[in-house]
């Protein structure tokens, strides 16, 4: 890949992505540098906040900040983004400026005025005017590759201010209810309509929960968090519902993603398979694609999937549309993800995409052999390898249950 890198230098295409990756972060980041290179200035936080990972529990926390004022709400709520272009996307990461401070993360000290403050703006429900100092200029660096997540500049913070901050009046409400467990702030925060980023946001500066265990979350622990909380909440409602009907059929093709689910009539189970063909970020030197995936039958699942945040970005989606039709099903979903898209975009996009898939009208089947052979004619990768690689599907196929002898 480096070598085709080399070769092409972002203009013969030469590794089949009609979008260079490294092309694409380097024109956004010389398209913001003028705004970027300073190291005071007030802007309008979404609003934003970030808790990191390495070297945890003494990590990087901070507000993000774009040097700009006005409505930023957009550029820190996925929810709005699944029919924006890829350069605008990446382009709302790019202009977020990370103000960090090295804390540790074991727990939320009282009377601490940055920590009061990160949860005040975590709270936010618009735009917030914040004033941000940084010991220094932002760091302009990309990394030369397509397998980095999009994030924007950072600096090490001095000192930040936030002006006039209107507080989510729902979750303000759980802040101050010392006595609700964090998993039940959050679902009930979720079926207030709350939206799910800023649940997020919130759990990940230790808003919720019994006073004595409140902890702030790393920004990428708290997204999966959320999503599997709520989804397992859901779980437990769907049991109640009876099965569906027939076999139904969801498909989407977007932007070089092929996503499908069946829903089948049995009781709750669900897998997740991803297939990464050659030249993705996951399978750059292979050969052939790469299939992996995670299953749950009626009892949950007692590990972490291997597979990791977008099994439980999935299963909240899923969820989400049984429980509004009132039903349990077994569901097999498949991803597809092409060569020529172009780099990662986060959890958000796969939870996104399949909640848009969702709202469309299914193909309907009275049994399984039909569903199966017409998966296998949207797929690019052979039906074959997916029954191999799928406990649903292979159940499906080839065990005879109980209630069919």
């Amino acid at each position: 890949m480096k070598n085709i890198c080399l070769l092409c230098r972002g203009g013969k295409r030469l590794c089949g992505k009609l979008i260079c990756p490294i092309e694409l972060k380097a024109k956004l980041l010389i398209k913001n540098m003028d705004i970027i290179n300073k190291k005071e200035f007030i802007g309008s936080s979404p609003p934003s906040v970030f808790v990191g990972r390495i070297g945890y529990p003494k990590v990087y926390i901070g507000p993000m900040v774009p040097p700009i004022t006005g409505d930023t709400s957009i550029m820190d709520m996925p929810e709005l983004w699944i029919n924006e272009s890829l350069e605008n996307i990446v382009n709302y990461r790019y202009i977020l400026i990370r103000g960090e401070i090295p804390y540790y993360i074991d727990s939320v000290r009282k009377s601490d005025r940055v920590i009061e403050s990160l949860q005040e703006l975590s709270m936010g429900i618009s735009s917030v005017d914040t004033e941000i100092q940084l010991a220094k200029e932002p760091s302009k660096i990309i990394k030369i590759d397509d397998n980095s997540q999009i994030f924007g500049p950072s600096a090490p913070l001095k000192n930040f201010h936030i002006y006039s901050i209107r507080v989510d009046r729902k979750i303000e409400k759980t802040y101050y209810d010392w006595d609700l467990k964090a998993q039940d702030a959050i679902f009930q925060l979720y079926k207030n309509n709350v939206p799910i980023s800023r649940i997020q946001k919130a759990f990940s500066m230790g808003v919720f929960g019994i006073l004595k265990n409140r902890r702030l979350v790393p920004t990428r622990w708290s997204i999966t968090a959320v999503d599997s909380i709520i989804s397992k909440k859901l779980i437990e409602e769907i049991k109640n519902y009876d099965t569906i009907d027939n076999y139904y059929l969801f498909y989407r093709n977007y932007m070089y993603n092929k996503f499908i689910a069946i829903f089948m009539p049995m009781k709750w189970s669900f897998e997740w398979i991803e297939v990464w063909f050659p030249n993705t970020f996951w399978n750059k030197e292979g050969k052939e694609p790469v299939i992996m995936g995670d299953y749950e039958d009626y009892n949950g699942r007692t590990s972490y999937p291997e597979i990791g945040g977008c099994y439980f970005a999935t299963r909240l989606a899923i969820t989400e549309y049984l429980s509004k039709i009132k039903r349990q099903a077994t569901v097999f979903v498949i991803r597809e993800i092409l060569p020529q898209f172009p780099l990662p975009l986060g959890v958000w996009f796969v939870r996104e995409n399949i909640r848009e898939m969702l709202k469309s009208k299914p193909l309907v089947f009275d049994n399984a052999n039909l569903v199966i052979s017409y998966l296998s004619k949207l797929m690019n990768i052979s039906i074959k390898n997916v029954i191999e690689n799928s406990k649903i599907l292979k159940d499906l196929l080839f065990q005879r249950r109980i209630d069919k002898l």
